[in-house]
């Protein structure tokens, strides 16, 4: 049996909570408890099994406790000094300055893009209530919760994803939206899963989402916004592709494999694992859903499907006898561009015409009706790959059966970015859910939408070389040169503040070398000194940093 880890977390109720001198406070949500004592949670965590927070009370709680200055109880005054860790918990991060001026850029690129077509922002709560995001069984989502019941005896999680807050904000407002929505979002999510490179317990999500267009244009555009940011920050398509599916073939393979419809969901997951651990393992759990061998087998074979000529020839009608034929028949034109010639020489299609009629060993024949739902995905992956080419970005998709994505509410195509050297997890991913609204008692919308996550993208930029150096740049540092002016320096300050000009006021009296040292570490454009001298002429001295030049201005001059 796994040994447990019992750990101590709170949600953080302030700020101003000191771990260490280079970074003041935590940003994260979730923190040590021994920071901060009033409230916090429990976890006695074990390899084997899901990390579910229960609320505890904390004996050393006192109602007397001073009250803080946000409104909230300060934690009591501990008699012995404790020696904390000054470690964030597993998983998360601290921003000080030079990362927080990364995520900055990283967030303003996202926002840039976003406005560019025309979406507008929005966020939620980043506690939620758990009903929320426990949907169907099998989701590794649902194992990955970190939830609790608060002291009003309500199941709350910290939310592991935004697409379900977003579907829970279209059903509030209901319809007073007008169609169609076009929101996206840059908020933190939260799951308790194995960390390997770009994954952690706590990381912020981008997404963009579209509600009330069923049209693929959607998706589209939805690919577009992806692949216009990730030009901007200088990633191509030589290092970045994307695979794209659709969730209609599976179904409607399944379904010829006579597995129920409630199981989908499962086999989904299941799929969406492969590539991540041995096949072995994932035979046996598509066995576990009580699918035979030779339809496991078959299946693989479908999964294997790298284009859309392939799938054409796959969503063909055809009786459960003639399934294995049909199998190898596509897996025969995937090995071989010959054997589709020797097809047309033998008279079983013309030129230019579909593959209908033609018998394959094994006695069975492929009829041209097409299988329905996968006749529609068929289509549906065309028109995409149509619109690619107008868009200007078709080098950038493919086409992989294998895609499935992870969560259950995906109902028709669905894509997933990769690094094209297979040495990260997956960038980013999304796809259509036309019936999530109706999970939650709404009346469905069609909607499709994408998540991507900050930490895989800075490890893919660290990869390519092509992370940026994000300096900070103030424009003008301000110091008097004798104490008795420090309330002049302050109005030369407030002159420029007020005038939108960055400044650096030096807040006590400095040795010049030091400002000078200062200055250099800001990238100060100028420096501005008050002298006695100057100010009795309502002057100030003025050196331009990169130059050298200096000069005196009157004040209400200075720009």
């Amino acid at each position: 049996m796994a040994a447990a880890y019992p750990s101590r977390l709170i949600l953080r109720p302030t700020l101003n909570l000191h771990r260490n001198s280079k970074s003041p406070f935590s940003p994260q949500t979730l923190i040590s408890h021994s920071l901060l004592k009033p409230f916090f949670f429990s976890s006695s965590i074990s390899h084997s099994s899901s990390p579910i927070l229960s609320p505890t009370p904390n004996p050393s709680f006192s109602p007397n406790s001073i009250a803080s200055r946000s409104g909230g109880i300060s934690p009591p005054i501990l008699e012995t000094p404790t020696k904390i860790d000054v470690n964030p918990p597993k998983g998360t991060r601290d921003f000080p300055p030079d990362d927080m001026r990364l995520r900055t850029w990283l967030f303003q690129n996202f926002r840039e893009v976003s406005q560019l077509f025309a979406f507008e922002e929005v966020d939620y709560p980043v506690l939620e209530s758990e009903a929320l995001f426990v949907r169907k069984a099998g989701e590794e989502i649902k194992d990955q919760l970190y939830c609790f019941e608060d002291r009003g005896n309500r199941r709350v999680a910290l939310r592991p994803e935004l697409t379900p807050s977003l579907a829970r904000l279209v059903i509030q407002k209901g319809k007073s939206l007008s169609l169609p929505i076009k929101w996206f979002a840059i908020g933190q999510c939260w799951r308790y899963e194995r960390m390997t490179r770009g994954r952690r317990r706590e990381h912020y999500q981008w997404n963009m989402d579209i509600i009330g267009v069923p049209e693929v244009m959607a998706e589209a555009e939805l690919l577009s916004a992806i692949i216009t940011f990730f030009k901007r920050i200088g990633i191509t398509a030589a290092d970045v592709g994307f695979k794209v599916s659709s969730r209609k073939v599976l179904q409607d393979v399944l379904r010829s494999y006579n597995v129920p419809e409630d199981l989908f969901a499962s086999v989904c997951i299941i799929i969406d694992k492969m590539g991540k651990i041995p096949l072995e393992e994932i035979k046996r759990e598509l066995s576990s859903t009580g699918m035979s061998d030779q339809s496991i087998e078959e299946l693989l074979v479908v999964l294997s499907m790298k284009s859309l000529t392939e799938l054409e020839v796959a969503q063909l009608s055809y009786s459960s006898g003639e399934t294995f034929a049909a199998v190898i028949y596509v897996f025969m034109l995937s090995l071989s561009p010959l054997f589709l010639w020797l097809v047309d020489l033998m008279g079983f299609r013309g030129p230019g015409e579909d593959f209908e009629g033609v018998k394959v060993a094994g006695g069975g024949w492929f009829k041209g009706e097409k299988l329905g739902t996968a006749g529609q995905a068929v289509s549906e992956l065309k028109q995409l790959f149509s619109l690619a080419e107008k868009f200007g970005y078709s080098e950038w998709i493919e086409f992989d059966a294998s895609v499935v994505r992870g969560l259950a509410y995906y109902t028709g195509i669905v894509f997933e970015g990769f690094d094209r050297e297979r040495k990260l997890r997956a960038i980013c991913g999304g796809g259509r859910y036309d019936r999530l609204l109706s999970t939650f008692g709404g009346d469905d919308l069609p909607a499709c939408g994408f998540g991507f996550g900050d930490a895989v993208i800075i490890e893919l930029l660290k990869e390519k070389n092509l992370l940026p150096k994000v300096d900070l740049n103030i424009e003008n540092i301000v110091c008097s040169l004798d104490p008795e002016l420090q309330g002049a320096a302050a109005l030369v300050a407030s002159t420029l503040r007020s005038k939108g000009q960055g400044v650096d006021l030096v807040l006590e009296s400095k040795p010049l070398k030091w400002v000078f040292k200062r200055a250099a570490r800001i990238n100060a454009r100028r420096l501005i000194l008050v002298g006695k001298t100057e100010w009795q002429n309502s002057m100030v001295a003025v050196k331009i940093l990169s130059t050298g030049e200096q000069y005196e201005i009157k004040l209400e001059e200075l720009d």
